[in-house]
């Protein structure tokens, strides 16, 4: 591979892992109001993974550069460009024009399914499409910011924000359950962690959490929350899906929120219309707009906050971070680097 070539990692067709090809391409030309990044590194999130092994739900583009999450420098601009300049230090936004405001029909078109995403050395992009890295994180750290990262900004403002001394429950050690943490111990909220294995729960304690429960040991967890919390929290950042929504639901106070993201499973215990009657309020989370994205690294810049990488792989490793994420024996964020 030569410094003036693109490396590129195609999924050719869904259903493998396998069918990720890397290829050799030509850096992309920009237009007069574009930007050229020099991508230096990009993150996986569980939808990636979907994506190459045909699960996801939604929409995939034949033969398209993967990854929605990068982060990288600016080192050309169209002489239209008014928002950044070259030498700039930015990561992508999860979804094209969701600038602000409510997400409107046709905004949620992630990179890496509708279009090409970040797992190339070269992007042209609009710079409306970007925002500016917080200055003390790394570009793996800043890569793992646009959909892990927002996602837990999101759940836990949104329409109702937390407050100081609130409460909050995590399931999990993914990106978005390890972020949620983070963002919740800053703003001064109990928080109630769920994990699997006793290493894990060793970190989610050095990283503030409250109370964590070993969701193997205790299958019903949702009541265990309300022994350690009487009445139950304030917010579950609901994660998994079906499989663990009824204990979710135990869990929340009544007249609390479940913010909805986790598509890890498809199938649990059926749900009665009056699980859900009286008891908590449901909001699905679809990322977050630029908005969010630039108000949630101002925190990250005031808290000094850093991303949890676990694990970093090299660019042409990149099929290896996929079976690492597959494995799920990871904390955080599995991140690629683009340095040659």
């Amino acid at each position: 591979m030569t410094d003036n070539k693109n490396r590129t990692f195609r999924l050719e067709q869904a259903g493998s892992i396998e069918h990720l090809k890397m290829n050799e391409e030509s850096i992309p030309e920009i237009g007069r109001n574009e930007v050229l990044v020099r991508v230096k590194a990009t993150s996986l999130n569980y939808r990636d993974l979907a994506l190459a092994e045909g699960n996801y739900p939604g929409k995939l583009n034949e033969n398209t550069v993967q990854l929605s999450d990068g982060a990288g420098e600016i080192v050309e601009a169209g002489p239209d460009v008014r928002r950044f300049q070259v030498g700039d230090r930015v990561a992508g936004n999860f979804t094209k024009e969701w600038f602000s405001g409510r997400r409107m029909p046709g905004y949620l078109e992630p990179y890496g399914s509708h279009s090409d995403g970040w797992l190339m050395d070269y992007k042209a992009i609009h710079p409306e499409e970007l925002v500016k890295l917080p200055d003390h994180l790394t570009y793996e750290q800043g890569a793992a910011l646009p959909c892990a990262a927002v996602t837990a900004w999101n759940a836990l403002h949104g329409p109702s924000p937390l407050e100081a001394g609130d409460s909050v429950l995590t399931l999990g050690t993914g990106g978005v359950s390890v972020f949620a943490v983070q963002f919740a111990k800053a703003l001064g909220l109990q928080v109630i962690s769920t994990t699997s294995s006793s290493w894990k729960a060793d970190k989610l304690q050095k990283m503030g959490s409250d109370q964590i429960i070993n969701y193997n040991d205790t299958p019903e967890w949702g009541k265990r929350v309300k022994e350690l919390l009487p009445g139950g929290v304030n917010r579950v950042v609901e994660v998994v899906g079906p499989a663990s929504f009824p204990q979710s639901i135990q869990a929340v106070a009544p007249g609390e929120e479940l913010a909805l993201i986790g598509v890890l499973t498809r199938t649990g215990e059926a749900i009665d219309y009056y699980d859900l009657f009286g008891k908590a309020s449901t909001r699905t989370i679809m990322v977050g707009n630029r908005d969010m994205f630039e108000t949630m690294n101002k925190a990250i810049s005031a808290h000094k906050l850093t991303p949890i990488v676990d694990t970093v792989y090299p660019f042409e490793k990149a099929r290896d971070a996929y079976e690492h994420l597959k494995s799920q024996n990871f904390f955080g964020k599995i991140v690629i680097s683009h340095e040659k």
